[in-house]
């Protein structure tokens, strides 16, 4: 009983959260005067791109989709989506979109430069792209590290069980189909996810967290560095703003 209250309390927090980076994202995004181009990595059935492109306004919506299931909804929304691996070469042409998105998506791929060199080569000059993801150094995976399980963000590494090595993990013990293009590969930090993206020649313009399990979600803001989730917000090279700290 007690390890279901606990996991409870847990899915509630990560609600919260997820809530939080969701309009953490929709902030980052800059409305359109003229018509732009936007590029959503990992599009889904593309529920989420369509309000990605209502903040935005003016916006040609596009979609890199692996599960054809999912692509195939997206389409049906009138998302210009693609089918690809965002571990292969984008199927778009350099300096196509003002603006790329992917969230809870670099933390799946294998090839993570070829991930970010894309996204640079896609964008244009001036051109903004924001990413969202999971914390490997947030308070509940160092916790989790103490106790010899595996951290939360890394509990999803199995083809034969969604969560594995944590038995507070949301989905702990459950065996549902899990490719590999749902499992997590790399799960960066606060100064990881920066220089990652710094050292291909972005500029980082700002940086916020979400969720500070089992604290208030606004001590997320105060301690980015330990926050469950974060997002960034980068430029190719061009107009620059000043780092939030």
């Amino acid at each position: 009983m007690r390890g279901t209250a606990i996991t409870r309390l847990f899915k509630n927090m990560r609600s919260r959260a997820v809530s939080d980076y969701s309009r953490c994202i929709l902030k980052y995004l800059e409305p359109a005067k003229n018509e732009i181009s936007l590029l959503d990595c990992g599009c889904d059935d593309g529920e989420w791109t369509l309000r990605l492109g209502a903040r935005v306004g003016a916006v040609r919506l596009y979609g890199i989709e692996i599960v054809d299931e999912r692509r195939q909804a997206a389409l049906r929304k009138g998302i210009l989506a693609e089918p690809g691996d965002l571990n292969e070469p984008f199927p778009y042409e350099d300096g196509q979109f003002e603006v790329v998105h992917a969230n809870q998506v670099i933390e799946h791929l294998k090839d993570t430069d070829n991930f970010v060199k894309e996204i640079k080569r896609t964008l244009k000059p001036g051109g903004y792209a924001v990413i969202c993801t999971e914390n490997l150094a947030s308070w509940h995976n160092i916790f989790s590290l103490v106790f010899g399980w595996q951290p939360f963000s890394l509990t999803n590494v199995c083809e034969k069980r969604f969560q594995i090595g944590n038995p507070l993990a949301i989905h702990y013990d459950i065996a549902p189909s899990n490719p590999q293009s749902w499992q997590h590969n790399r799960v960066f930090t606060y100064r990881g996810l920066k220089e990652i993206f710094t050292v291909h020649g972005f500029v980082v313009e700002r940086i916020e967290g979400s969720g500070y399990y089992p604290l208030p979600n606004r001590l997320s803001k105060l301690d980015p560095r330990h926050a469950a989730f974060l997002t960034l917000k980068i430029r190719n090279a061009g107009t620059t703003a000043p780092e939030t700290k």
